[in-house]
């Protein structure tokens, strides 16, 4: 009964890891409008595909989220090429987060400043799925999360460590906040 048991979780890992790997989001639609962009810095191609979105008219607002806090504006503008008056309208730098968390509870805030009903998240296709969960338990019921995942090619261990605390954190919310116990 043990060794039927273990093969059991073994396979529902299995089938889970696979899922996972084999199908990551890809980008939005390009037509797509929401009400604020939010990017979380890290792998190449985030903060262009979140620009993009901007300079196309596809939202107003743009919240790049972990920006390392030696980092000036100017700095950033004059790298990613954002002209002055785009960097001075319509884009926050976002200093307060270290980590994926952190990410979301930044975000969550700069969203309820803005009164945004809808979000369109930027990062990569594999940190797509953990960072749209944190996101989701941080902003309110009433604000809709579209994900525009970045296309990378991540490597094996990147997937295996990255489904593993995507699987970690929402066990540690299922068995701190069972369904069957919603307040």
């Amino acid at each position: 009964m043990f060794r039927r048991t273990a093969a059991f979780l073994l396979l529902i890992w299995l089938f889970g890891f696979l899922w996972f790997a084999v199908t990551l989001p890809g980008p939005l639609d390009d037509t797509v409008r929401t009400d604020t962009v939010i990017v979380l810095t890290g792998s190449k191609g985030r903060i262009e595909r979140a620009l993009s979105v901007l300079e196309a008219g596809r939202a107003p607002r743009l919240l790049i989220s972990g920006v390392d806090r030696e980092v000036k504006p100017g700095e950033l503008a004059a790298e990613f090429r954002i002209p002055a008056r785009l960097m001075k309208c319509c884009i926050t730098l976002g200093y307060e987060a270290y980590d994926t968390r952190s990410n979301a509870i930044e975000a969550a805030g700069w969203v309820a400043r803005r009164k945004a009903r809808s979000v369109r998240l930027v990062t990569a296709d594999w940190h797509m799925r953990r960072a749209a969960y944190e996101l989701a338990r941080e902003l309110p019921d009433h604000v809709t999360v579209l994900e525009d995942g970045v296309p990378s090619r991540p490597s094996l261990s990147t997937l295996f460590l990255e489904y593993h605390k995507f699987f970690g954190r929402m066990a540690l919310d299922f068995w701190q906040r069972p369904p069957w116990k919603k307040a």
